[in-house]
Order: C-alpha cells, then structure tokens, then sequence
C-alpha cells in the first residue's frame, strides 16, 4: 500500500518497529511533534527543553518539524545542546519563509504529506507535546496508522500543566460512544515527565488490538 508521498507505508509484519525478547520496543530515533508557538504557559517551552535534553541524555536521535521559533526551536536546541543528533524535516513552502537551526540533518520536503511520511519513516516512536491543530493532525495520524496496523510504533502524550486533559477527556467520550475502542485509548501512552514518557514507550509492545477489518 503505497503513502500519501508515494512511500510504502509498514504493515503488518513490516512495522519498521524492532523489539526486544521481552517485547519492548528498541527506540533510536523519537519523533516529537510540537508547535510553532510558545503558548500562554512558561511550562510548555521548560517542557520542550527537558524533553530535548532527556532525548541527548539517553543517546536517541530527535526528528522534529524543523522549525526555529516556538516549542519546536526550544526542543531542537536543548536536544542538540545534550549531544544528540537531530534531523529536521520542513516543508519547502515553510524553509523559504522562516529561519533554522544549525541541525545535523535538515531536509526539505516537497509538501506536508512528504514531511510526515519522512518523519514517521525515521523514527521508532511519537510524541506529542503541547501544540496547535498541526500538533494534533500529525498526533492523530501516527495513532491511527498503528492501530490499523500500518505500523507498530508506540506513541505517547507528554501532558504539560494539563494541557491535555481536556481533550483526554473527550476522547474518554468518543470511547463511551462506541467511536473508540477502550484498547485503542489504552494504547495511548500518557505522562507528565519527558523520563517517564520515553521509559513508557520502550516498554511498550505492539498494539494488543487492531482494528477489525471492515468487509463483511
């Protein structure tokens, strides 16, 4: 099955997720997805940077959006400021308009399909940090690509002065409704510390369900 961008996207059996004899996922590169802005709290930019540095501290590799300004330059500079290697990957509309980072890596994509395709590509896990309707597009995508079973790749929430309970709330809702399975919304990891959320990702398994086929 081929992806928005043209790539081949991991199915069952072709996660493009490695694990360990206890099942636990073997992370080398995480995806941190977050904004272009720094939002109305100072928790949310000290949050991007402790991300960051957690991410060098344990030797991972960081892939962002590849931006400079906001939640997004905040992480990108603590993580390069703890050593670790950082790929950034931006669309071509967005790298004429905007300033960079001095990243190990940047590459420009040809549109917003080619950069998320990429990122996914990269990384071994996703995160979600504060962010806008980017944020939550691109959240959405990688947890709805592994629960189908397009590949097996742990994501989590890192809920920074709650920030996220609102919309965890909601999604409680959409499972009450019969919209969301209670395995699906299980899968969803959540946590306040960066630590604890990379801890919970390398912990976690495939998903223990997937989404039943839709054909009768």
């Amino acid at each position: 099955m081929a992806g928005l961008a043209g790539r081949p996207l991991a199915l069952p059996g072709r996660s493009g997720a490695s694990y360990g004899l206890e099942g636990e996922a073997m992370l080398r590169s995480i995806c941190v997805y977050c904004g272009s802005s720094l939002g109305d709290k100072p928790e949310y930019a000290e949050a991007a940077r402790a991300c960051g540095r957690e991410i060098g501290r344990r030797g991972l590799r960081l892939v962002y959006g590849g931006g400079n300004i906001g939640t997004m330059g905040e992480l990108a500079r603590a993580a390069l400021g703890a050593g670790a290697e950082v790929l950034g990957v931006i669309p071509r509309r967005l790298y004429e308009l905007v300033d960079h980072v001095e990243l190990t890596e940047l590459v420009v994509a040809e549109d917003m399909h080619e950069r998320k395709a990429r990122m996914a590509e990269e990384s071994d896990a996703f995160i979600a940090l504060p962010g806008g309707i980017g944020t939550f597009e691109e959240l959405f995508e990688a947890w709805t690509w592994r629960q189908i079973g397009f590949h097996a790749k742990p994501v989590g929430l890192l809920d920074v002065a709650g920030f996220y309970r609102p919309l965890l709330g909601f999604l409680s809702k959409v499972s009450e409704a019969g919209f969301l399975k209670p395995a699906a919304l299980a899968d969803l990891l959540v946590e306040e510390d960066p630590g604890a959320l990379l801890d919970a990702l390398a912990a976690k398994g495939p998903p223990a369900e997937l989404k039943l086929k839709e054909r009768r």
